[in-house]
């Protein structure tokens, strides 16, 4: 073991200690994600039926319904989803992707009812409201709906849009179309930007400024992942020394910058481990192939176990199963977050944070533009400008862990300090969840 390896496993055993107490010891996160997958599709495989409702979602009259897209944004509702299942509310949570209904199966079982979203046909959506009869509509970020909007107001349910982003790349559009967009979201009671600037981007759009007020980000309101954290770098490095580099939500083209910087770093640190974990499925062929053209050993999870000799030495583990990464926060040294490489604009930092660990990015990262900059100010993050400073980044950590302790115990002060926007954001909606008393969910 070198001294590198020696002073980055000498990490920091105080805030080990609070990270695992956080996550407690639950069942491994690879058999939770693989149960939620098997159990929730055969709803997936109902999906157009739904998208065109020919069927129709099971929910309990006077729920609170809650839309969220995608896999991101059914993460960032979680927290305000189960602290209303507390409070006795029933919750309908309605997505448009099969990947967030997955997710929101594997996170919330069946506390809730679940469906896909129909299209936005005035049709389509008045059959939906009509079936749910919620009491309260909560719109996550931009999930603007004309048709899901109209069929609400006609009804009278109540809408409050919560965690609203407005986007660099969709601002100039809803802007250019102001006119239009200031009648659909007349019938919204109320906005919990996460921002100011997306405060003025709304009022930009039409909305009335006494319809605003700014909440933060709702994807602060996270907990450290339930993982068995000894079993989970057991799994990845049964010596328990080996530095992790893990690099989470690569996309299209960022894998071959980051495994050309690679021998740099294997350089500084010969035992480095390196994790690397595509964003998208489809791509898990693609990046093994990348990994293994470069002649370097590559171990995929899906193939580890006891008896796999290749994972004493190998370079690389590649993510190939769906609903692991956060728990792989709690075992990680260096993390690196993509999507920032290329313009997509970013990944979640906070779900590294909430592990007590900074987070390295390339400088495309506008998607979370607020959290960045307030966690670069903390000194829980680094954005990189180039690959040369990317590499030189993670070169320095290598090379200097007090500079990795300092990150990593950054992040976790800076998520510790925000912890309050789920309390904000439940006492700004209580004036409407306050009507829905009479439909809480009976207890079982």
């Amino acid at each position: 073991m070198n001294s590198t390896t020696q002073h980055i496993k000498g990490h920091d055993q105080t805030l080990t200690r609070i990270i695992h107490k956080q996550a407690g010891l639950a069942q491994n996160t690879a058999s939770c994600s693989n149960t939620a997958m098997r159990k929730s599709g055969f709803a997936i495989s109902k999906k157009w039926r739904q998208h065109l409702t020919i069927d129709l979602p099971q929910a309990r009259p006077g729920c609170i319904w809650v839309h969220a897209c995608s896999v991101g944004e059914v993460g960032s509702v979680t927290p305000l989803i189960r602290a209303l299942l507390e409070q006795g509310y029933s919750v309908h949570l309605s997505v448009v992707t099969a990947t967030g209904f997955a997710h929101a199966y594997q996170l919330l079982g069946n506390s809730i009812s679940l469906s896909f979203l129909p299209w936005d046909f005035p049709t389509a959506m008045m059959r939906l409201v009509r079936s749910l009869k919620p009491s309260l509509l909560l719109l996550a970020e931009t999930e603007f709906w004309p048709g899901m909007l109209s069929a609400c107001k006609k009804h009278d349910i109540p809408i409050v849009g919560i965690n609203t982003r407005i986007s660099d790349h969709s601002f100039p559009r809803y802007q250019a179309s102001r006119w239009l967009w200031k009648r659909w979201l007349a019938p919204v009671s109320l906005f919990l930007p996460q921002s100011q600037t997306d405060a003025e981007r709304l009022i930009a759009m039409g909305v009335a400024s006494d319809k605003i007020e700014v909440a933060g980000n709702l994807k602060y309101a996270i907990k450290a992942p339930a993982v068995n954290s000894k079993n989970l770098r057991d799994k990845l490095d049964i010596s328990g020394s080996r530095p992790i580099l893990l690099v989470a939500s690569t996309h299209e083209g960022e894998d071959s910058r980051l495994l050309d910087m690679w021998p740099v770093w294997h350089a500084v640190c010969p035992e480095l481990l390196t994790i690397i974990v595509p964003r998208h499925p489809e791509r898990f062929d693609q990046v093994a192939n990348l990994i293994l053209e470069r002649g370097y050993s590559l171990s995929r999870w899906s193939e580890l176990n006891d008896h796999d000799t290749r994972r004493h030495n190998t370079d690389f583990v590649l993510l190939d199963s769906m609903g692991l990464l956060t728990g792989l926060y709690t075992v990680a040294d260096i993390v690196i977050v993509a999507g920032s490489l290329e313009n997509v604009g970013g990944h979640n930092p906070l779900e590294a944070a909430i592990c007590g660990r900074g987070v390295v990015t390339g400088p495309y990262v506008q998607n979370f533009r607020d959290i960045m900059t307030e966690m670069q100010q903390s000194e829980a993050a680094i954005i990189s400008r180039n690959n040369s400073e990317l590499e030189a980044a993670i070169t320095r950590l290598l090379k200097h862990p007090d500079e990795l302790r300092h990150l990593n115990a950054s992040a976790a002060l800076f998520i510790q300090d925000r912890a309050q926007i789920l309390g904000r954001i439940l006492t700004a909606i209580q004036p409407w969840t306050s009507d829905s008393r009479n439909h809480r969910a009976q207890p079982a």
